[in-house]
């Protein structure tokens, strides 16, 4: 069955459109026109305003286009929401936000404290993977898929909490760097480690684990989430089924084994980066060309 059935609000969610199109107004104008009221520092760059706007562009495409409405429909479709959601759109957000306004955050004790306290690795970490590994637990995972408020305010904490796991690794800010070389690839395989389990359990289960994708009644509570209880009313709907050929253990199971390897790239990739840079840095310590030529001895 087709998803135009559901009508244009609900595949493309026009007022998250238009809220997040003033959001990005609202940062450049900051940015740039009013910037100098803040602060004096450096001008904004071209790769931080990429990296917001393409921030902004990954929320809108997760929360706003007909994926949205396909994670109410399918599993797989909301485990890709989750993979890119907090896998991927907080390191742009990071990296978007100039320094200067990093700096000015942490240096209010309402923001710096408890953020360097929960940036902390070991807190970082227990925190991302113990609510990401909870929310999936079938009782709470169904509970908050069918309470509109539980639902936002659950998804809106994660978000938060997954950019306080990226920051040990990719904070723009020197003096913020609380892991350095190999510590940041333990930090990684840790991280990997820590979110197995969630994912293990999603693709070895070998029956329909979540009743808000395989019994009709809660799905379609999941469902009124994003579709109008009244245009709701007015379709003859059965099931998830009506919209996917795979069976509901089937499409459990591609959901954990696509958040699984989303993960893996991502995390790859993280750690391709942080380690050519470790050796990068470690040959020019090491390298006496490189060491003469960035102390060189003076002229008898």
């Amino acid at each position: 069955m087709s998803l135009d059935i559901f009508g244009f609000n609900a595949l493309w969610s026009p007022s998250l459109f238009v809220m997040l199109l003033v959001v990005l107004g609202i940062y450049f104008l900051l940015m740039t026109k009013f910037r100098s009221k803040f602060s004096t520092s450096e001008p904004l760059t071209r790769k931080e305003a990429a990296y917001f706007t393409t921030g902004i562009i990954l929320l809108y495409i997760i929360k706003g286009s007909p994926l949205d409405l396909m994670g109410h429909l399918m599993f797989y479709a909301h485990m890709i929401q989750m993979a890119v959601l907090y896998l991927i759109t907080p390191i742009f957000f990071i990296l978007g936000i100039p320094k200067w306004v990093w700096r000015a955050l942490l240096a209010k004790k309402f923001f710096g404290k408890p953020f360097n306290f929960f940036t902390k690795p070991i807190v970082a970490l227990i925190l991302f993977n113990g609510l990401f590994s909870f929310y999936h637990i079938p009782l709470i995972f169904d509970t908050i898929k069918i309470n509109f408020w539980l639902h936002e305010g659950y998804t809106a904490i994660l978000f938060i909490v997954s950019i306080i796991m990226w920051w040990p690794l990719i904070n723009p800010l020197p003096e913020q760097e609380k892991l350095s070389g190999l510590k940041k690839v333990g930090y990684i395989f840790a991280d990997g480690v820590l979110l197995t389990p969630a994912c293990a359990l999603i693709i070895f289960a070998d029956t329909p684990m979540y009743a808000t994708y395989s019994d009709p009644a809660a799905w379609g509570q999941a469902l009124a989430l994003c579709v109008s209880p009244a245009l709701l009313s007015s379709l003859d709907l059965s099931g998830p089924e009506m919209f996917s050929s795979m069976s509901l253990v089937h499409d459990q199971q591609l959901g954990g084994v696509i958040m699984k390897i989303i993960q893996e790239i991502v995390y790859g990739y993280v750690l391709a980066l942080v380690f050519f840079s470790w050796y990068k840095k470690e040959q020019e310590e090491t390298d006496p060309h490189t060491e003469k030529l960035l102390n060189p001895q003076p002229i008898e």
